[in-house]
């Protein structure tokens, strides 16, 4: 075995212990019931901050804290809506991005407070079109990350709901990763992006691709929103 290869075993391995350190993060704030009506979208996000350094000693994130609760939830990431407070009643979904040890974990999920059917829908949809992402990829050797995109897309729009932003995830590696060579848009799963995902970044490192699935129903107005790592 090659010293590359060795490296990227290893790099793959600390990946994926960072992405169960996230889930752990997860469980916690649902075991908690962080996630509650009556708070804002800024306080749940200071109080996942503080959770997540006490309970796991995480001390940053790579990328901002995302809580969108109600209306909020159909913007993506991108978007800086006014803070909103949660409702008795609404889709909330959580985006973070901490670092554990150098290495970058990005995982979302979405909590539904109440019983509408809907939003349970939407919720229960959502590991739905990670899975069906997760086997297109595995099924296709070549696949663009253009190829990637319209297939999510076009899996939200067969279960009935529409595609919530202009990216279906992105390259994810220690911190801070690298943009793949050339336009930014060759580190993301998007229209344009023509380049194989399988492959190595302007370093030489093996290419690793979070897959984040954001389905929404405007007239509604409610989203929710679900990642983690697609390849590994």
């Amino acid at each position: 075995m090659t010293t590359s290869s060795v490296d990227e075993t290893a790099r793959a391995e600390r990946l994926l212990e960072a992405q169960s350190m996230a889930r752990r993060l997860f469980d916690s704030i649902e075991e908690s019931g962080l996630i509650r009506a009556g708070i804002s979208e800024r306080q749940a996000s200071d109080e996942v901050r503080d959770l997540a350094a006490e309970a796991l000693g995480v001390t940053r994130h790579w990328h901002k804290r995302v809580i969108r609760a109600g209306a909020n939830s159909l913007l993506p990431y991108h978007a800086n809506p006014p803070d909103r407070v949660i409702e008795p009643d609404d889709i909330v979904y959580a985006d973070l991005g901490p670092i554990f040890a150098e290495w970058e974990a990005d995982f979302g999920r979405t909590y539904v407070l109440g019983s509408d059917p809907e939003k349970l829908r939407l919720q229960a949809t959502l590991p739905i079109l990670f899975g069906a992402g997760k086997a297109f990829f595995e099924a296709t050797a070549a696949i663009t990350g253009e190829q990637m995109f319209d297939f999510m897309v076009g899996e939200a729009d067969r279960h009935g709901w529409a595609w919530g932003g202009t990216i279906a995830g992105h390259l994810v590696g220690e911190f801070p990763h690298d943009l793949a060579e050339g336009d930014d848009d060759y580190s993301r799963i998007t229209a344009g992006n023509n380049r194989a995902m399988r492959g190595v970044d302007r370093t030489g490192k093996v290419c690793h691709w979070i897959l984040e699935v954001h389905i929404v129903d405007r007239d509604r107005e409610i989203g929710g929103f679900y990642e983690e790592l697609l390849d590994l």
